[in-house]
C-alpha cells in the first residue's frame, strides 16, 4: 500500500504552524503561475524550509529521510527506472535484493508519480525513502552513466563489422543504418559520457582480448572493458576521418583535431596516435570552448600572487614563462593573461601548435611542420609584424627560445612555456639548452609554476592529525612537525564516487628576477642562481604553497607530498630511517619498524 497524506498537504501544513493561512494563499495563487506543486512553491517563495518539508512528509507518511551522498548506490537497480523517467519524477532505485526495490523520491506524497514508478518496476514491491531534491538531481549524471549503452553499442558493431571486413566512414556522425551508424552513435556516446563525468582526456587503447577505454577525471583515470576488440579499427578509423588524418598510415604517430557539440557545448578535441603492439592507441584532450577564458580568481591564483603577476604583465617587455608537467592547467594560465592583455591598444600575436582558444582581436597563428610552417618561421615573421605581445605555444628548441629572447629584449612582451618541474629549473633550463647567461638573465623577468591536486570532497572528508611519517616530512618541509594542528584525510562518498576527492584546484609559486639571481646567471652560476631564488622573500615553493590548502582542509597531506622536490624527500626518508633503526634497537626481537607511507612514494 503506498503512502498517503490524511488530509491535504496545505491544511496539513498550516495544522503544524509550518505555515500561516495567508501564506498557504499566496502559494495557492502563485503555484499556477509557477507551474510547481504546492510543496515546491511554498519552498520557492520561502515561507518553508526543505529540509522542514522533507521532515513534515516523513512523520506524516512514517518514511525515513536518507542522506544520498553516503548511500552506495547499486548502479543495476538503477537501470530499473529508465533516466528520462527518473529526472522527471525525480525518482531513483538505489537496491535491489530480488524481494525488494528501494526507491528515493523526494516527493513520497505524489501518488500519481508513484502508479507510474509501479509500472515502470511492474508491480515489484518497493519501499520509499525521501531525499532533498537536489541530492537526487546531483546523482543522475554519475549513476546514469553510457556505459551499458556504449557496451551495447560495441557489440553491434561488432556483429556488423564481423559480418565485412569493409567499413565504410565518414567525416561527420550520420545516424544512418549499417555500421558507419553504429560506430557514430558510440563516438557520441563516448562523448556523452566523458562530458557528463567532466572527463579531461579519453584514452582508447586496443589490448590483445580487450578493448580499454579510459577516463581521465580529476587527475585519474578510470578504465572500461569492451570485451569486443575487434571493434578498435573501426573506431580509430572514424576517428582519424574526423580528425582529417592519413587512414592508411598506422606505422608513425600522427596528431589532429576536430569540434563536436555534445548537448549544446562545442567541445574541441585533440587527437594523438601512436602505434602499440595491438594497433594504435588513441588519446582524445577534451577543451570545452563554451567554458570560455577562465579569470585568474577561477584558476586559483591566491590574491597575492595574481597582484605580483598581473604586475608583471604591463611590464612593456621581457620573458615570462609558466612552467609544468602536461595538463597542470599552463594553457588556461597563458589565456588567462592574453584575455587580461587583450584591448584594441595592443596588439598580441599567439605561435601555438595546436591553437587551443580562440580569442577576439588576437592573431593567432597554427604551425604546421609539413609545410616548413614551424616555430622559428613564424616567430621571425611574428616580430615584423609590429607586436606588443607575442606567445610561444612552446619553447621547444634552442632556435625557437633565442628568437624569443631577442624579442623580450627588442621591446617586446614575450609569454611561453616550458616543460619543468619548477620554476627555478625553468631558469636553469634555459641555460641548459644554450642559452647564454647574460641573455636570460637581461630578458627574463618571472617564472610561474603550477599544478593541479585534487580537492577534498566537502561531503565526506573527515580531520585527521599527521602520521609519525607524515610529521617528519612536514619537519623538513617547514621546519615545524605541526603536531597540533587537524589536517584532513579523504574517505569517500556517493558524491565523490567513493575517490575521496572531487574536482582540483590550482597551487602556483611564482619566481621574480632580483639584482642577486641576475648577477648568478650573468656570472653561469647556476649554484649561486638556485640559492639567491630559494631564499627571495617573495618565493613560495609549490609544496608550501599546496601545504596552505591543506591548513584550510581543501586538500589533504598526501596531495601536498606529490609536490615535495626529492632533496626534502630524501631527507625525510633519512629521517625516517634513522628513527626505524633506533625504534629497533629498543623494541622487542618481535616488532615491526616504521615504514614509509604510500604518501611518500615516488
Amino acid at each position: 500500500m503506498k503512502p498517503k497524506l490524511k488530509k491535504r498537504l496545505g491544511d496539513l501544513l498550516v495544522e503544524e504552524q509550518l505555515i500561516s493561512p495567508s501564506q498557504l494563499n499566496d502559494a495557492l495563487q502563485e503555484q499556477g503561475k509557477l507551474g510547481l506543486k504546492l510543496g515546491a512553491t511554498l519552498i520557492h517563495l520561502g515561507y518553508i524550509s526543505e529540509d522542514q518539508m522533507l521532515t513534515f512528509l516523513s512523520r506524516q507518511l512514517d518514511i525515513k529521510i536518507v542522506d544520498l551522498s553516503k548511500v552506495k548506490i547499486d548502479h543495476n537497480a538503477v537501470q530499473l527506472i529508465p533516466e528520462v523517467h527518473a529526472r522527471r519524477m525525480r525518482a531513483l532505485a538505489i537496491h535491489d535484493n530480488g524481494n525488494m526495490i528501494t526507491l528515493v523520491v523526494s516527493d513520497p506524497a505524489d501518488l500519481h508519480n508513484l502508479e507510474v514508478l509501479s509500472g515502470l518496476l511492474k508491480g515489484r514491491p518497493f519501499e520509499l525513502l525521501i531525499a532533498r531534491e537536489d541530492q537526487i538531481i546531483e546523482s543522475f549524471d554519475r549513476v546514469y552513466r553510457r556505459t551499458k549503452e556504449i557496451a551495447s553499442f560495441a557489440v553491434k558493431l561488432s556483429e556488423e563489422h564481423g559480418e565485412s571486413s569493409a567499413f565504410d566512414a565518414t567525416s561527420n556522425l550520420d545516424m544512418t543504418e549499417g555500421s558507419d551508424a553504429t560506430v557514430a552513435k558510440l563516438i557520441q556516446s563516448l562523448f556523452e559520457d566523458a562530458v557528463q563525468v567532466g572527463a579531461s582526456d579519453i584514452h582508447i587503447e586496443p589490448d590483445k582480448k580487450v578493448l580499454r577505454i579510459r577516463q581521465r577525471i580529476d587527475g585519474v583515470l578510470q578504465e572500461t572493458l569492451l570485451p569486443e576488440n575487434s571493434i578498435a579499427s573501426a573506431l580509430i578509423l572514424r576517428l582519424k576521418l574526423m580528425s582529417q588524418l592519413d587512414i592508411s598510415e598506422k606505422r608513425l604517430p600522427q596528431d589532429g583535431r576536430f569540434n563536436i557539440n555534445i548537448k549544446g557545448r562545442s567541445i574541441d578535441v585533440r587527437v594523438s596516435t601512436m602505434p602499440i603492439q595491438d594497433g594504435e592507441s588513441m588519446v582524445m584532450r577534451l577543451l570545452d570552448q563554451s567554458a570560455g577564458v577562465l579569470s585568474f580568481e577561477e584558476i586559483g591564483i591566491p590574491d597575492h600572487l595574481q597582484a605580483r603577476f598581473e604586475l608583471q604583465l604591463q611590464r612593456p617587455n621581457g620573458l615570462i614563462l609558466v612552467t609544468g608537467p602536461t595538463g597542470s592547467g599552463k594553457t588556461t594560465t597563458l589565456y588567462t593573461a592574453l584575455s587580461t592583455l587583450n584591448s584594441p591598444g595592443k596588439k598580441i600575436i599567439t605561435v601555438e601548435d595546436p591553437v587551443e582558444y580562440r580569442l577576439d582581436r588576437v592573431n593567432q597563428v597554427q604551425v604546421n611542420s609539413k609545410i616548413g610552417l614551424n616555430f622559428s618561421t613564424v616567430l621571425r615573421t611574428a616580430l615584423r609584424q609590429d607586436p606588443d605581445v607575442l606567445l610561444v605555444g612552446e619553447m621547444r628548441d634552442a632556435e625557437t627560445m633565442e628568437i624569443g629572447l631577442r624579442g623580450a629584449l627588442t621591446g617586446h612582451l614575450v609569454l611561453s612555456t616550458l616543460h619543468t618541474n619548477d620554476a627555478i629549473s625553468s631558469t636553469l633550463r634555459l641555460l641548459d639548452m644554450g642559452a647564454p647567461g647574460y641573455l636570460v638573465a637581461s630578458a627574463l623577468r618571472a617564472v610561474i609554476a603550477q599544478r593541479l591536486v585534487r580537492r577534498l570532497c566537502g561531503n565526506c572528508k573527515v580531520s585527521a592529525a599527521p602520521e609519525v611519517s607524515q610529521q617528519i616530512l612536514l619537519e623538513q618541509l617547514t621546519g615545524d612537525a605541526h603536531q597540533q594542528l587537524q589536517f584532513h584525510s579523504a574517505i569517500g562518498c556517493q558524491r565523490c564516487n567513493f575517490t575521496g576527492y572531487k574536482g582540483r584546484i590550482g597551487v602556483f609559486e611564482l619566481l621574480e628576477l632580483d639584482e642577486d639571481m641576475i648577477s648568478a646567471l650573468r656570472l653561469d652560476d647556476t649554484d649561486a642562481f638556485s640559492k639567491a631564488a630559494q631564499v627571495s622573500p617573495n618565493f613560495k615553493s609549490l609544496a608550501l604553497s599546496a601545504l596552505d590548502y591543506a591548513k584550510q582542509g581543501i586538500t589533504s597531506l598526501e596531495e601536498v607530498f606529490k609536490l615535495v622536490d626529492r632533496f626534502e624527500r630524501g631527507k625525510a626518508v633519512d629521517a625516517i630511517s634513522e628513527q626505524a633503526s633506533t625504534s629497533s634497537n629498543l623494541a622487542q626481537p618481535n616488532s615491526i619498524p616504521l615504514t614509509l607511507d604510500d604518501g611518500f612514494k615516488n
